[in-house]
């Protein structure tokens, strides 16, 4: 079924039986969302380096556009924590018009990504660098809003460390109203949940109205968040006329970014959610909603978009049941944003700062965190801290190549770590029938693999074998516990093989999967070999030493290779357990 058939069938699913009592619960829904996005959207707009009313607007057209067209009923997008982090660079690097048209090209990717299906790519990321890119993004959230807490404007800087160290480096005059106001905003955020009615409505908008009428009242002389256009379409935003197209090619790499955060944030949404619900995420159609929501988007003046955990579980806890609960969230925020623009805009920056304070602290992903730290996984902590510092310190496409290519590396090695056994075959115990059979009189070892024998990992089974047994051996190599061997693996073997043959020893593979076997033959190494030399389990390789035992034209072995000195029986297969 193609996409357009698939989302079809979702709405035909959703709305089969919509009736008024469902709509209300989907309105009652939306307007709870409505509530916890409003805040969100102010803050992550200026964290974004745009605007309260950017992020507005995104929060409203990523609401309808993408909510109408998602892949299931509970997904909620807008502007979040994760994207502000990465747009703030961009927004300083190549202004807004550089900042929409990365977005632009981003939605475009996302757009192929669903098309082709290639979701399944962003599963390939391991999760410790997922959660230390995101614990290094909350970093950064937190550290772009110190400006905000202090009421002040320090200099721009290169980095983050460079911007972080200018503040004990300058002589800068904190406005103490502003710093009360933030601290105010984060008291009622963590404090208002423990009420009984603090889920009826959200902490953070709370804490902004709270703080804005202190403000008022107090006629306190800090930074407000100013004009917010009565409209959703605003005066800023993409023009073609204005694109930096010089900057094109610079920008490709960071609308991958955009891409890439987007896809992991809305599918990781989707996953949560799902487990919530027991509603499956049709991943392409959700990233097609995504794609086409980021080319739209620019166009009114937002921010590139993608799904929210936090307000995607508001919307399931507050009984939503269909995507109708992000189209009527959307449409509360255009009506907001249409009505008390005025309102919104004397709300202070300062208490942006501080619900930017405890979303970058919720951000991290505690448990995770706990769970590698305190269980001591070497190679998720090594992850998880290279991956924060290189978000914190370099560029955020530089962090996830960065942490992707030390997991990778990490991987590799604990795969490479090949387990092998070696057992030396004991003639006399054999002994169990009649039935004599002859054995060569050189010896005779098994080698048992345990492990993927792939490139990192080829050279040392060579080399434990040649530091172990002469080349006149004949060696066995129970090949049952290797799942995948790869093209490395093969010359390995090759190797092994035309060292025994050369000194007068033999090579006999037992237990080779299917798969490993077909790589072997389309290798032509099974030719080389000899079909004859392998065998189903390490017994029937041994047993088989005592018969005629034919080679492949080019490598039979010499008459006086073979010595009739060792005479053993064999008892079933069976025989072989006690080797």
């Amino acid at each position: 079924m193609n996409l357009v058939g698939e989302w079809r069938t979702l709405l035909r699913r959703e709305f089969s039986n919509y009736s008024f009592g469902i709509f209300q619960k989907d309105l009652l829904a939306g307007l709870t969302v409505a509530a916890v996005a409003l805040p969100l959207a102010l803050a992550f707009g200026v964290a974004s380096g745009a605007d309260a009313a950017a992020g507005l607007v995104t929060a409203v057209i990523a609401g309808v556009i993408i909510g109408f067209l998602s892949g299931a009923p509970y997904q909620v997008s807008g502007p979040t924590g994760a994207m502000s982090a990465v747009l703030i660079v961009l927004a300083s690097r190549y202004g807004m018009q550089g900042m929409w048209l990365a977005g632009l090209l981003a939605g475009a990717m996302l757009l192929v990504l669903g098309i082709f299906r290639l979701g399944r790519v962003v599963a390939l990321i391991p999760a410790p660098v997922i959660s230390g890119f995101t614990s290094g993004i909350a970093v950064i959230i937190a550290l772009g809003q110190i400006d905000n807490a202090l009421g002040i404007q320090s200099p721009p800087a290169e980095n983050t460390a460079a911007k972080l160290l200018g503040y004990f480096q300058q002589d800068l005059s904190p406005n103490p109203y502003a710093l009360l106001v933030t601290v105010l905003v984060m008291a009622v955020m963590i404090v208002w949940p423990r009420f009984k009615w603090g889920h009826r409505l959200p902490g953070s908008l709370v804490g902004i109205i709270l703080a804005t009428l202190v403000v008022v009242a107090g006629g306190w002389d800090v930074p407000t968040i100013g004009a917010i256009p009565r409209s959703i379409l605003l005066e800023n935003r993409l023009s073609l006329g204005a694109v930096p197209w010089q900057d094109l090619d610079a920008l490709v790499i960071p609308a991958m970014s955009i891409a890439a955060l987007g896809a992991i944030e809305s599918l990781l949404c989707g996953a949560v959610a799902g487990n919530m619900t027991g509603i499956r995420l049709h991943n392409s159609v959700e990233l097609v909603a995504q794609g086409v929501g980021n080319l739209v988007i620019p166009f009114f003046g937002g921010v590139p978009a993608t799904a929210a955990i936090a307000r995607t579980s508001v919307n399931i806890k507050s009984g939503g049941v269909t995507r109708m609960t992000s189209i009527i969230h959307g449409i509360a925020l255009a009506l907001v944003a249409l009505l008390a623009a005025s309102i919104i805009g004397r709300v202070p920056m300062a208490a942006l700062a501080g619900v930017l304070f405890i979303t970058a602290w919720r951000m991290n992903e505690w448990h995770a965190i706990h769970f590698y730290f305190g269980k001591r996984l070497k190679h998720a902590m090594i992850a998880f801290t290279v991956t924060l510092v290189a978000t914190v310190m370099l560029d955020l496409t530089q962090a996830i190549i960065i942490g992707f290519g030390i997991s990778t590396l990490i991987f590799m090695s604990q795969m490479s770590d090949l387990n092998i056994t070696r057992q030396p075959v004991d003639a006399s115990r054999l002994a169990k029938s009649d039935q004599k059979v002859i054995l060569p009189a050189h010896p005779i070892s098994v080698y048992y693999l345990v492990g993927p024998l792939f490139f990192a990992a080829a050279r040392k089974l060579v080399e434990s074998i040649e530091a172990q047994d002469r080349a006149d051996a004949t060696l066995i190599l129970s090949m049952r516990g290797v799942p995948l061997i790869d093209a490395t693996g093969v010359e390995a073997l090759r190797e092994i093989w035309h060292r025994q043959h050369k000194g007068g020893g033999n090579l006999l593979l037992s237990g080779l999967p299917a798969r490993s076997e077909s790589l072997v033959q389309r290798s032509g190494f099974l030719d080389e070999l000899g079909a004859q030399r392998l065998f189903w389990s390490a017994d029937q390789a041994i047993l088989s030493l005592g018969v005629s035992l034919p080679a492949a034209p080019e490598t039979r072995p010499d008459d006086d290779e073979f010595d009739a000195t060792l005479i053993i029986t064999p008892h079933e297969d069976r025989a072989m357990q006690n080797i």
